[in-house]
């Protein structure tokens, strides 16, 4: 038997039951599990096939599965084979006792294979969850084969049961243990007294009043907390404007530093960027105490002179308080057992503590207060802190436990190991647990963690911040978190204490720590310490206003904008009056364009500018004949037709020093010269039409009479007008 009192469970329910499931449970914290299958047969059956697949699906790869069905003896060998740190899953007995009155096997002594895996289940050293049916309630079957099943199989379950650790029913997926694991803490019950009141000491005359969110208080006979449930979440797009406003503000500085951080989390939690400081703080401070090695080196006594401290309105906490303007309500519940021998906690119990925080927060509300301070005094809260932060995050504990502090400023370092092995055997009694929310609240947690647990959410549903202060704080809201997940998000962490385990804590939940001191007052003081200067920031950022130079330049950009828009409107008018009053302004556009052409062409401009239009035809031309597929006109082609007669063309027959004059014509080196008959380009000659050079035989028009002319004119080709290929110049 291991340390936390067992290593064997049997896990008993009718069929669909969901026994399965909950065994699966139990071993999945488990690093590798061996899973053991006994079913026989099948092969033919597609619901029973089914049956299977589903089984099969449920598993994580990690597992190893292994069949018995074969020869049911082998069960027994893998029990006695398997090693200590081995997890073993057996679904279920109801197929081994199947394979053991298999007519192949009779005649067999039954009994004896029954004692001899009794008898393996005692000695096996590894974690074993056997599954089995419970027929025991179901009519009597009335076939002989049956009934000899369902007498095997009782018999069986009985001797498990009487061998196993544990022993467990499950009914409608509810489970009730028979035996072992939670028999110890069936009868623990929580005791909630009425929460005393504590007016604060006198203090400064408060600021503005802050704007507060009302909403109707939730009935809490109707109220059931569960995971999943849904709750309001902040308005992060109020904090990013609050965070942007900030940029603009008039300080002589660089701003408010690390305190943008409560700016921006007050921002969202009211629902504007410009936000006002919390003027009516509550403290809810939780007193518990837990037994066993979590409570080493803590003062029972000291605890409870300090929580007398309290109600009678004295000691740093009350002196604290009463400087912010907050009231402090005092919680008391009652002591539990140790942590690492059993639960500490039933279910209603929970339940019980649970509805008894957010009833504290929602009390909260209805009195007017903004924003609620959790706090904590007690007796072994860090080491249950600590369990409750391992088993949610898996951090290593020892790593986060806080060292036990003594009055001069002394370490007790021998308490601090004693809570350390109380936390590890916690930890390793609950390592096959399921681990959910109200799971590790009633293994490790206790009444106190879950009334400040039920008070996160309650605040969270009445929109109301809650600031955290300490180990207590921070595991409560990781909790919270793993019940509904907009709670986290109404959390806001003052300072660490300069604690692993809370700074741990705060990296889990995304909340980084506004100003970080390391104060160390105890828990709750050290948020009220930081609460004025947190307050005092988010006075600041609302009551600020914008620097006068980003003022000006704001007023002279819309002044430059404006100026802008009157000239353009201008111009449109100026063009549409001289387009005439007829005209569109599509209109009025073109004749610009056009303007722009004629001025283009009076400069020598030889680009081509395509004006912005949507209608536009920006595709690539077609080339009209041979020669280079382009719409631009080469400078340096002398040949190029142009449709305008300009005085100035060097090709214009009609100037005299047209190097392609007719007047030379013994020129051998004019290679446009019609008389030298080794011209390639010649060709102009009207008596061969059907030559393929000539470009007049080419012409879409009939006749020698219409062949084109080099200087774009029609008729009767010249002797001196022979027309040039593109690419050539003139000699």
């Amino acid at each position: 038997m291991s340390d936390d009192r067992w290593n064997t469970v049997l896990v008993l329910g009718g069929i669909r039951s969901g026994k399965s499931a909950f065994a699966e449970a139990l071993v999945s914290g488990a690093p590798s599990v061996r899973y053991v299958a006994t079913a026989v047969g099948g092969e033919n059956d597609p619901e029973w096939l089914a049956r299977i697949e589903e089984h099969q699906r449920r598993r994580p790869q990690s597992w190893s599965t292994e069949e018995t069905a074969a020869d049911p003896s082998r069960l027994a060998d893998l029990l006695t084979e398997a090693k200590p740190d081995e997890t073993l899953l057996i679904d279920d007995l109801g197929g081994w006792v199947a394979a053991v009155l298999d007519p192949a096997r009779q005649p067999n002594d039954d009994q004896a294979d029954v004692a001899a895996l009794a008898e393996a289940v005692r000695a096996c050293a590894a974690r074993v969850v056997f599954v089995s049916p419970e027929v025991g309630l179901s009519l009597v079957p009335s076939t002989p084969i049956g009934r000899a099943f369902a007498d095997a199989l009782g018999t069986t379950n009985q001797a498990l049961a009487d061998a196993c650790d544990a022993v467990a029913l499950v009914v409608a997926g509810r489970t009730i243990w028979l035996k072992g694991r939670a028999s110890a803490a069936a009868d623990r019950k929580i005791k909630f007294e009425a929460p005393t009141m504590v007016a604060p000491q006198p203090a400064a005359e408060p600021v503005a009043a802050a704007a507060i969110v009302e909403t109707e208080p939730q009935a809490l006979d109707t109220l059931i907390i569960q995971v999943g449930m849904d709750l309001p979440l902040p308005d992060d797009d109020a904090g990013v404007d609050a965070r942007e406003r900030l940029d603009t503000l008039d300080f002589a500085g660089a701003g408010l530093g690390v305190l943008v951080v409560a700016v921006e989390f007050a921002a969202s939690a009211q629902g504007t960027p410009t936000p006002s400081p919390w003027t009516a703080p509550r403290v809810l401070l939780i007193t518990g105490g837990h037994s066993g090695g979590a409570a080493a080196g803590d003062d029972a006594a000291d605890v409870e002179r300090r929580i007398t401290q309290v109600t009678e309105g004295v000691g740093v906490l009350n002196r604290l308080a009463g400087q912010a303007g907050a009231d402090i309500a005092l919680v008391r519940t009652s002591t539990v057992a140790e942590m690492e021998d059993g639960p500490v906690l039933d279910e209603a119990g929970v339940d019980a503590a649970l509805h008894r925080g957010w009833q504290l927060a929602d009390a909260a509300a209805e009195d007017g207060r903004d924003v609620l301070v959790l706090a904590s005094i007690g007796v072994g809260t860090d080491a249950v802190a600590t369990a409750v932060m391992a088993a949610t995050t898996g951090a290593e504990p020892v790593s986060m436990l806080p060292r036990v502090l003594l009055p001069g400023g002394r370490f007790d370092d021998d308490s601090w190991m004693v809570r350390c092995a109380a936390v590890r055997d916690t930890m390793h009694r609950i390592r096959q647990e399921p681990r959910g929310a109200i799971d590790i609240l009633r293994q490790i947690g206790g009444p106190d963690l879950a009334v400040a647990t039920g008070a996160v959410l309650g605040a969270a549903s009445r929109r109301m911040p809650v600031v955290l202060d300490g180990p207590v704080g921070v595991a409560a809201a990781l909790i919270s978190r793993d019940i509904a997940t907009q709670a986290r998000h109404w959390c806001l962490l003052p300072d660490t204490g300069d604690l692993a385990l809370v700074r741990q804590g705060a990296d889990v939940l995304g909340l980084a720590p506004v100003v970080d001191l390391g104060l160390g007052l105890g828990e709750g003081a050290n948020a009220l310490a930081a609460l004025p200067l947190l307050r005092t920031a988010i006075g600041l950022a609302a009551a600020a206003g914008e620097h006068p130079a980003l003022t000006a330049e704001a007023a002279g950009a819309g002044e430059t904008a404006g100026a802008s828009e009157t000239a353009g409107a201008s111009e449109t008018a100026e063009a549409a009056e001289s387009a005439g009053t007829g005209e569109t302004v599509d209109d009025a556009r073109a004749e610009a364009e056009r303007a722009n052409t004629e001025r283009a062409d009076e400069a020598g401009a030889t680009e081509l500018i395509v004006p912005n239009d949507a209608d536009v035809d920006l595709a690539e031309p077609e080339p009209a004949g041979p020669g280079p597929a382009t719409s631009e006109t080469d400078p340096s082609d002398s040949t190029a037709p142009d449709s305008r007669t300009d005085p100035s063309d060097p090709a214009d027959p009609a100037d005299p020093s047209d190097p392609a004059d007719p007047s030379d014509p013994a020129d051998p080196s004019d290679p446009a010269d019609p008389a030298n008959p080794s011209d390639p380009a010649d060709s102009a000659d009207p008596a061969d039409p059907s030559d393929p050079s000539d470009p007049a035989a080419a012409d879409n028009q009939t006749g020698p009479s219409n062949s084109a002319r080099a200087d774009g004119q029609t008729g009767p080709a010249a002797p001196g007008d022979a027309p040039k290929r593109p690419g050539t110049t003139a000699g």
